[in-house]
């Protein structure tokens, strides 16, 4: 009788164990089956809102495969954006790119990128000069920008930005890569406004703004997302505002949009969500 009732439950012990081995096996093929989530900007919900805003707006979205934009070749002023391309800039001068930071030259990048300080990007730029500024523009293949005797004066568009941000770190004299994003990634709470207010989850951020000391005349955002090896670049520039609050506003509802549905499993640079992209593109006409 004990002979039998140990039968009995190693006859069910086996057959829960197959049964639980084909539904895991179903679901395992059931994830393998389950297509990418093919991420884009909601680009037209971005363009609906701009121009329900006051003021010149102008934003573009860059990936590894596509560019999409509105007036993403319109220049403006570049407030204190330009302040990330003097970093890449001193970072990779003959002198610096081979050794080791000094403290001193450590505080005045951080001043000048976290706390945007414009004293220290007015060092950094007497030392580098608007030569450097246009030779990192040629490296990077901007094709509009203009720097000018007022660094703050320099002409920048949105496309251009996404050029340089979607891949800012490769155009950092490697042994300062990381000190760099380490920089654009922690901007003094204060300053952490528009994109940074809804960073979508999973997804790291860097990013640069500028604005016209808080007198609403330009209000701008350039950042890099990333997640692994995914990345996604966000230029947002705007001008006439009438005040930094209106304008920071107007930043963060265009980054709401334009990162609409990017979360920890969205795939951007995915090979397989460019046919998916080509397939929409087909059925708007």
């Amino acid at each position: 009788m004990v002979t039998l009732r140990a039968a009995v439950v190693v006859s069910a012990v086996v057959v829960a164990a197959a049964t639980a081995t084909t539904v895991a096996g179903a679901s395992g093929r059931t994830a393998a089956r389950t297509p990418a989530v093919c991420w884009r900007p909601d680009v037209r919900a971005a363009v609906r809102y701009a121009r329900h805003r006051r003021g010149d707006i102008a934003f573009a979205v860059r990936t590894r495969w596509r560019l999409y934009a509105h007036r993403g070749a319109h220049r403006e002023r570049s407030a204190s954006v330009v302040k990330a391309m003097l970093l890449v800039a001193y970072l990779d001068r003959p002198q610096v790119r081979r050794r080791a930071l000094r403290p001193g030259e450590l505080a005045m990048l951080a001043r000048m990128i976290r706390r945007s300080d414009n004293q220290a990007a007015t060092a950094v730029r007497d030392m580098v000069g608007n030569g450097a500024l246009r030779r990192l523009a040629r490296k990077v293949g901007m094709r509009r920008f203009a720097p000018r005797a007022v660094w703050g004066d320099s002409l920048i568009d949105a496309d251009d930005q996404t050029r340089l941000f979607l891949a800012i770190d490769r155009f950092v004299a490697r042994r300062h890569r990381s000190t760099a994003m380490r920089l654009l990634r922690s901007i003094v709470p204060s300053q952490r406004w528009g994109i940074a207010r809804v960073r979508p989850h999973g997804w790291a951020l860097y990013f640069k703004g500028g604005w016209g000391s808080g007198v609403g005349l330009v209000d701008h955002q350039v950042a890099l997302l990333r997640r692994g090896p995914q990345r996604v670049a966000i230029a947002m520039l705007t001008l006439y505002d009438g005040s930094h609050g209106y304008g920071i506003a107007t930043l963060r509802g265009l980054a709401l949009r334009l990162t609409r549905g990017l979360g920890p499993h969205a795939h951007v640079d995915d090979r397989r969500c460019r046919g998916f992209h080509r397939r929409a593109r087909r059925r708007r006409g």
